[in-house]
Order: C-alpha cells, then structure tokens, then sequence
C-alpha cells in the first residue's frame, strides 16, 4: 500500500505517467512492472525509474517552451499550485 500524500497537480495525467512509468520500466528490463512488489526492487532500481521519468517530463516541457514560447509559460499561470514559502 502506498504512503504517499502527493497529490497530482493536474490529475487528468495520472493515465499518461503511469503508462510512461511501464516503458522506462520495461526499457531497464522490467518487462512486468505492474505486477512486481515495488517494495522487493532495490532503491537503485526504484530511483531509476523515477529519475528518468522526470527527466523526460522536463525534456517535454522544455519542447513546449521551446515551440510555444511565452504561451507555454502563460498556461502554466492557469494551474493552481500550492506555493508556500519556508523560512530556514
């Protein structure tokens, strides 16, 4: 069972991630992804996945800005993020 509280910022996508999380699975030899205990594989492993999956949602929204320009950045101003500032 999963801990985690993070909540999807836009939650239409959690199809597009998931399906993204099976490839770079299955790109590092895990050809069963969605079966496997997450909990047996090694944090290398875990991490991994994880790590390549942000790096390919950057390299997106890079590609975005890069063809859309300032309209890009503009439609990010419509999603409600949760900003909170913290004093160190």
């Amino acid at each position: 069972m999963s801990r985690s509280t993070n909540q999807k910022v836009l939650p239409g996508s959690y199809g597009i991630i998931n399906q993204m999380k099976y490839e770079v699975a299955n790109e590092f030899g895990i050809t069963n992804y969605d079966a496997v205990d997450k909990g047996s594989l090694t944090s290398r492993d875990n991490g991994y996945i994880g790590g390549n999956i942000t790096k390919r949602l950057v390299a997106l929204g890079q590609q975005a800005m890069i063809n859309q320009g300032q309209q890009a950045i503009n439609q990010t101003q419509q999603i409600d993020l949760e900003t909170t500032q913290q004093t160190y």
